[in-house]
């Protein structure tokens, strides 16, 4: 694996503020566990990952993305515990918490730190794994997601003097806050691979949908049938993601890593492994080399199987960002299954793995128009690669 620079993580333990409450499935647990881990296997100890502290955004910064009125109700909401149901505050998804606006821009700040790393060539690669809040808009909280610190950040490039950025977005929801964001910005491909809409939140995010006026072919979306498992997933990733990423160009690849495509997963429908989850971790990676001169920045986004999954796939995800993959077969260490049992009072996994080696079939061996998954793979290809004079064929 190819990684001739230096690679970090932005984190400190206050992150986990970003905190809707017990009976939220977004639980900071998720974030606490995902670093014991990565520490008790080594992964953020002694080896070429560091660990770089996390500032906190200012209002000036989250204003690049976002409309005052929003800045200043989560403000208030965070003061007062009070609804702001107008921006999306005080709903299912989104409940109000004391010191909600400090929170949410602690975790812009983070991300903020791990742009600035990669674009400044401090790192090579940075990762920000409370990062990834990939719904809310520019005016409105949603799914989980108070900013969007993920559009901040490539807005952030963007006025540092980024001249093409991609985004791949590998949550099991639809990327639609980051591709609104940035829907008529050439210099911004947003591609989502994601359950899709007609079953899932956020309803959003089909073939035809490609980019204002003048973007034409910049928003990508890969709307995957419930059920897809690591054979499918794989197969509409690399049936896509790699063939525009290249032709674009871009001077940094911006990832987003939500792990809920697994199977175990209680908010979403696709059946994923951990195993199937590393190998899109080890192809962006390489990606990013080929196309990108290695300048990458991860982030986390949803999982919501706290303790099984979250922790394994985000560690992976760590050990590839440091350019030394873990095996997928690595135990997990005894030191951990201690931890988990002490905070959270479950066993843990005993293997990085879950014994399903990723295979896929790849789209140049043919398409076939009678399953669901390849006519998606098709309209997406047919709607977007002509216009970046790519042939939609296989």
């Amino acid at each position: 694996m190819r990684c001739a620079g230096p690679s970090t993580v932005v984190f400190d333990p206050t992150l986990t503020d970003y905190d809707f409450g017990p009976a939220h499935p977004m639980a900071p647990v998720r974030v606490d566990l995902t670093m014991q881990l990565a520490h008790e296997l080594g992964v953020t100890t002694g080896g070429p990952l560091r660990v770089v502290p996390a500032p906190v955004a200012t209002l000036d910064q989250i204003a690049t993305v976002h409309d005052p009125a929003l800045i200043e109700a989560v403000q208030r909401a965070g003061n007062t515990g009070a609804a702001e149901l107008q921006v999306g505050l005080g709903s299912e998804d989104n409940p109000v918490f004391l010191g909600m606006h400090e929170a949410a821009a602690h975790v812009v700040g983070a991300s903020l730190e791990a742009f600035r790393q990669v674009w400044s060539g401090e790192s090579l690669h940075s990762a920000n794994i409370t990062g990834g809040l990939h719904h809310a808009m520019a005016d409105r909280a949603s799914g989980f997601c108070v900013y969007n610190d993920v559009a901040i950040g490539i807005r952030w490039l963007l006025d540092q003097g980024a001249q093409r950025v991609a985004y791949v977005d590998v949550d099991v929801h639809h990327g639609d806050g980051v591709q609104a964001i940035f829907w008529d910005d050439p210099r911004v491909l947003t591609i989502s691979l994601h359950e899709t809409g007609q079953f899932l939140f956020p309803g959003t995010g089909f073939s035809g949908d490609v980019g204002g006026e003048g973007a034409e072919g910049t928003a990508v979306n890969v709307s995957l049938p419930p059920g897809t498992g690591d054979a499918g997933w794989l197969r509409a990733f690399h049936a896509v993601v790699p063939d525009l990423v290249r032709e674009f160009a871009p001077d940094v690849l911006v990832t987003q890593q939500g792990c809920d495509s697994h199977a175990e997963d209680p908010l979403a429908h696709l059946v994923l492994s951990v195993d199937g989850q590393r190998a899109a971790y080890v192809a962006l990676h390489e990606l990013a080399h080929e196309v990108a001169s290695g300048r990458w920045v991860a982030t986390g986004g949803g999982g919501y199987a706290l303790v099984d999954v979250v922790p394994r796939a985000w560690t992976h995800l760590l050990a590839v960002v440091s350019g030394a993959p873990l095996d997928a077969e690595t135990p997990t260490p005894h030191a951990w299954h201690e931890y988990v049992e002490e905070r959270v009072g479950v066993t843990a996994p005993r293997s990085m793995s879950d014994g399903r080696p990723p295979e896929f079939r790849d789209w140049r061996e043919g398409y076939d128009p009678g399953t669901w998954l390849d006519r998606e793979i098709n309209a997406t290809r047919t709607a977007v690669f002509p216009l970046h004079g790519l042939d939609p064929l296989p």
